[in-house]
C-alpha cells in the first residue's frame, strides 16, 4: 500500500529555480535569507499589479485557473463602487491526500507568499490579510512568518494579519468553505454560489487565490514580465508547481518550466517506463492513458488538449500490475466520505457512484456500469460546491480511460490484476465535519434519525423527492430509489415535513436512542403506530 506523503517531500527543479530558489541553501527561508535570496521588493499600483498579471497570463493554480488579473479589477472595481475596504485572502488549504507543492511552499518560502499577497494588500487598500492553512506545520511556518515582518491581528495594526486553521478535509478548500469558516462558521460551502470577489470576507469584496498564485505574481514582480516571459511557453509562461506521487519510486514535488515533456517528469520522479495510465489534476481531475502521455506536455492547454487536468498540479502514474478500476474506486469511496453532507447530489450521489463503481468490479455487468453512468450524470451541476462536479469527472474519466479493463469487467470474469492501493489517501475514514475544531457540527453529519417508505401504503406521488431530495430520489418507475435512510442532521426538519405532506402517508420515521438522550428535534415512533397522526 502507498502511504501518506509527508508534508514536505522531497523538492526537485528542472532549470533555473525560481519559486524554488534558495531550498538547496536552508529547509525554510526565513525573512533575512529570504531577502537575501530574492531581494526587495517595491510596491506597486493597483493598475500596474493587474497590468502585470495579464501580460504573464497568471491563472490560479489551485485548480480552476482563473485568470488573476481579472479578479483583481473585479475587487478594486467593487471596493471603490461600495466605498469599503477589501480583504486579500490566500487559500493554502491544501487538503488532497496526493498535493504537496502549496505546503511546501508554505513550509520553505512562506514570505514568498506572503510578498504577492501584500502587493495586492497595499495596491487595493486592504485592511485585513487571512491566510487559510489545515495543517500543523503549515500553522506554524505562516505565523512565524508573519511574526518575522511584525504583523499581527491587533485592532491598532496598519493591516490586520491572521492564520485560519481548519480541518483536512476536501471541502475546505474551496473558496467559499474559507471564507465562511473565517467569519465564524463552518468550514463548508454556504449552500450558495456567490463571487468572493464582490461579497467575500465580512460582505466585503475580497481577493481570493491560492497559496501559489501569489507566490507566482511576487516572482513576476521582482523580475519584471520580459524576464519571467523567458521561461517557459509562450502564451503560458513561467514554471508550475507539480506533486508527483503513485507508482513512482521517489514521490516529489517539482519545479518545472511549462513545456516540459510530462514523460520526462514521470522518469524523475521513478515511474514506470510504460505507465498504464496517468491521472492528472488529482482526485478532481482526469486519467490519460501511456500513449497520450507521450503527447503530453506540462501546460494547462496541452493536458486540456489531450484530455487532462493541470488542475492542482498533482500528477499519479499506475503501473500495468494493478487494476486501474479497483484504484479508481478506492478513490471513489474517500470522494463520498468527504462530502459536506449538505446537498442530495454529494451526501446520496457520489456514495451511490462508489458502490456503482465496486458492482462494475464485482461482475454487475453493462447495467451496472449504465447504473454509473447516470448516476454520474445526475450529481453534476447540482451540488452546493465543485466537489460533485469533480468527483463525476474523474469517475467519468475512468470510464473513458479503461476501456479494455471495463470491458474484462463488465463483459467478462475481471482483469485478473490486484489492486495495490498506489494512489495516497489520508489514512482511516472521517465523517463529515463542519466545524474548524475537526468535530461533527450539530448542523451537519448524520442524526440519530432514520426515514422508512412503507412499500405496502407507496403510490409514486414523488413529494417526498420534492421535499427532501437530500435523502429521496425517484427511479424510473417514479418510487423512491430506498427504502430506509439516515437523515442529516441539517434536514431533520425537511424530514418531518415529507412525513406530515405525504398523501398515501407512507413515510415514518424512527431515531436510534441506544445510549444516548433523545433528540429533541423530531417525535420518537415506534413501526406500529403515528404514522396516520403525523399525515394529517
Amino acid at each position: 500500500m502507498n502511504e501518506a506523503l509527508p508534508d514536505v517531500p522531497e523538492v526537485r527543479v528542472v532549470g533555473l529555480p525560481q519559486l524554488t530558489s534558495g531550498f538547496d541553501l536552508v529547509d525554510r527561508l526565513d525573512l533575512p535569507m529570504h531577502l537575501k535570496v530574492h531581494g526587495p521588493l517595491e510596491p506597486m499600483g493597483g493598475e500596474q499589479l493587474a497590468q502585470l498579471a495579464e501580460r504573464i497570463n497568471l491563472r490560479g493554480r489551485g485548480g480552476a485557473g482563473f485568470p488573476f488579473h481579472k479578479k483583481l479589477r473585479s475587487v478594486a472595481e467593487a471596493a471603490i463602487k461600495r466605498g469599503v475596504r477589501p480583504v486579500v485572502v490566500v487559500n493554502g488549504s491544501e487538503d488532497e491526500p496526493a498535493c504537496r507543492k502549496d505546503t511546501v511552499l508554505i513550509n520553505r518560502a512562506p514570505h514568498l507568499i506572503l510578498d504577492g499577497a501584500l502587493l495586492c494588500a497595499e495596491a487595493l487598500g486592504a485592511r485585513t490579510l487571512v491566510v487559510g492553512v489545515t495543517r500543523e506545520s503549515t500553522q506554524r511556518s505562516m505565523e512565524a512568518a508573519l511574526a518575522e515582518r511584525g504583523l499581527s491581528n491587533g485592532r491598532r495594526s496598519a493591516l490586520r494579519a491572521r492564520v485560519q486553521r481548519n480541518p483536512v478535509r476536501m471541502v475546505t478548500g474551496a473558496a467559499a468553505s474559507l471564507i465562511r469558516s473565517i467569519d465564524g462558521g463552518p468550514a463548508i460551502p454556504p449552500g450558495r454560489k456567490i463571487s468572493a470577489s464582490q461579497s467575500g470576507v465580512g460582505g466585503a469584496p475580497t481577493l481570493l487565490s491560492n497559496a501559489e498564485t501569489f507566490a507566482q505574481l511576487a516572482i513576476a514582480a521582482r523580475i519584471g514580465p520580459e524576464r519571467y516571459g523567458n521561461t517557459g511557453l509562450y502564451d503560458e509562461p513561467g514554471t508550475v508547481m507539480l506533486t508527483v506521487s503513485g507508482a513512482v519510486a521517489r514521490p516529489m514535488v517539482i519545479e518545472v518550466p511549462t513545456g516540459v515533456p510530462l514523460r520526462y517528469v514521470l522518469q524523475l520522479a521513478g515511474a514506470p517506463p510504460v505507465p498504464q495510465g496517468v491521472l492528472t489534476g488529482g482526485y478532481h481531475g482526469k486519467w490519460i492513458d501511456a500513449a497520450t502521455v507521450n503527447e503530453a506536455i506540462v501546460s494547462r492547454n496541452s493536458l486540456d488538449a489531450v484530455g487532462g487536468s493541470l488542475g492542482a498540479g498533482a500528477v499519479l502514474p499506475i503501473s500495468q500490475d494493478t487494476c486501474p478500476l479497483g484504484e479508481s474506486l478506492r478513490v471513489a469511496q474517500w470522494l463520498a466520505e468527504e462530502s459536506a453532507g449538505q446537498c442530495g447530489p454529494c451526501y446520496l450521489g457520489l456514495p451511490a457512484a462508489a458502490r456503482g463503481m465496486e458492482d462494475i468490479l464485482n461482475g454487475g455487468g453493462p447495467a451496472a456500469l449504465e447504473a454509473l453512468k447516470q448516476v454520474a450524470k445526475n450529481v453534476k451541476r447540482r451540488g452546493a460546491c465543485s466537489h460533485p462536479d469533480g468527483s463525476a469527472m474523474f469517475l467519468e474519466s475512468t470510464i473513458k480511460a479503461f476501456t479494455d479493463d471495463l470491458a474484462a469487467h463488465v463483459l467478462g470474469n475481471g482483469c485478473g490484476r490486484p489492486v495495490e492501493g498506489v494512489l495516497p489517501l489520508f489514512e482511516g475514514s472521517r465523517a463529515p465535519t463542519g466545524i474548524p475544531g475537526g468535530g461533527e457540527s450539530e448542523q451537519n453529519g448524520p442524526s440519530r434519525q432514520k426515514i422508512f417508505v412503507d412499500w405496502t401504503l407507496c403510490r409514486g406521488h414523488g413529494l417526498c423527492a420534492d421535499i427532501l431530495p437530500e435523502v429521496f430520489q425517484l427511479g424510473a418507475d417514479g418510487f423512491p430509489t430506498v427504502a430506509q435512510a439516515s437523515v442529516p442532521r441539517y434536514a431533520e426538519a425537511k424530514a418531518l415535513r415529507a412525513v406530515r405532506r405525504c398523501p398515501a402517508l407512507a413515510l415514518r420515521i424512527e431515531e436510534d436512542t441506544r445510549g444516548q438522550a433523545p433528540s429533541r428535534n423530531l417525535p420518537v415512533l415506534s413501526q406500529g403506530r403515528g404514522r396516520r397522526a403525523l399525515g394529517r
